[in-house]
C-alpha cells in the first residue's frame, strides 16, 4: 500500500491565524488603538488577539521593516514614534510615489479601473456630503473609504514596486492623518478636491491628475503640522 500524504490542516490553520493576527495588529496600530511610542507588551497582546508569543513575535517582526514598530533591546517592542521631522520626510516620498503612480494608472487604466474609481469616489462622497458633526462621528468609516479611493486612483499602475512603496508610505501617513483628525478644528470636507482629482483621472489628463493629487497631499501635511505639532514630540531616546 503506498504511503498516504501527511495531513496539513494544522499547518494551514496556523498560517491563517498568523496572517489574521498580523492584519489585526497592523490595523490597530494604524487606527491609533496603540499610541505612537507605546510599549507592546506580550501579555496584553495575548489577551487582545488570543495568540501565542511565537505568533505575536512573528507578526511584530513583519512590522519592523515596515517601520510601524521598533525594537528596544532592553524593553521589547513598541509602536514607532511620530515627529514633525519624520512627517516631512515620509510626506515628501509619499507625494512623489502617489504622483508617479496616478500618472501611470491614468495612462494604463481600462474600463474596469474607471468603474472601480467611480464606485470608490461615490462611497467616499456619501460621507463627505454629511454635516461636520456627522463626519466626525463616522471618522473611522471615512478613513476606510478614503483609503479605498486613493487605492482606486492608482490601481492601474503597472509597477508593482511603485505600488508597494506607495502603500507603505500611505500607511505611515495614515498615522499622521489620524492625529490631524483628532486635534485640528473640523473644517470643510475634501470632497471638492477628491472630485477634481477623479475628474482629471477619468478625463485621462494624467499630468493634471498628478498635480492635483500632489497639492492635495501636501495640504494635508501642512494641516497636521499647523494644528497638531504638540502631539508629535521627538522620538524617545
Amino acid at each position: 500500500m503506498p504511503p498516504r500524504p501527511l495531513p496539513r490542516p494544522a499547518e494551514n490553520d496556523a498560517v491563517l491565524v498568523s496572517q489574521d493576527v498580523l492584519s489585526r495588529l497592523k490595523g490597530d496600530i494604524l487606527d491609533g488603538h496603540f499610541a505612537p511610542g507605546a510599549r507592546l507588551r506580550f501579555a496584553e497582546l495575548q489577551r487582545l488577539y488570543g495568540a501565542g508569543i511565537g505568533t505575536l513575535r512573528e507578526a511584530l517582526s513583519h512590522l519592523l521593516p515596515e517601520g510601524l514598530v521598533e525594537l528596544d533591546a532592553n524593553r521589547g517592542f513598541r509602536v514607532a514614534a511620530i515627529s514633525a521631522e519624520d512627517l516631512r520626510d515620509v510626506s515628501d516620498l509619499h507625494v512623489e510615489f502617489e504622483q508617479r503612480a496616478i500618472v501611470q494608472s491614468v495612462r494604463h487604466g481600462g474600463e474596469a479601473w474607471e468603474s472601480g474609481l467611480v464606485l470608490a469616489f461615490h462611497r467616499l462622497a456619501r460621507i463627505e456630503r454629511l454635516t461636520r458633526e456627522e463626519r466626525k462621528q463616522r471618522s473611522s468609516e471615512w478613513l476606510a473609504a478614503h483609503r479605498d479611493f486613493h487605492r482606486a486612483l492608482v490601481a492601474a499602475c503597472p509597477s508593482r514596486w511603485l505600488l508597494r512603496l506607495r502603500a507603505q508610505t500611505f500607511d505611515h501617513m495614515e498615522r499622521y492623518r489620524l492625529v490631524s483628525q483628532r486635534h485640528r478644528p473640523l473644517g470643510p470636507s475634501k470632497r471638492a478636491e477628491h472630485e477634481a482629482i477623479q475628474a482629471a483621472a477619468l478625463a485621462r489628463k494624467a499630468e493634471l491628475a498628478g498635480e492635483l493629487l500632489a497639492a492635495h497631499l501636501r495640504e494635508t501635511t501642512e494641516t497636521v503640522l499647523r494644528h497638531a505639532p504638540q502631539f508629535m514630540p521627538p522620538p524617545p531616546g
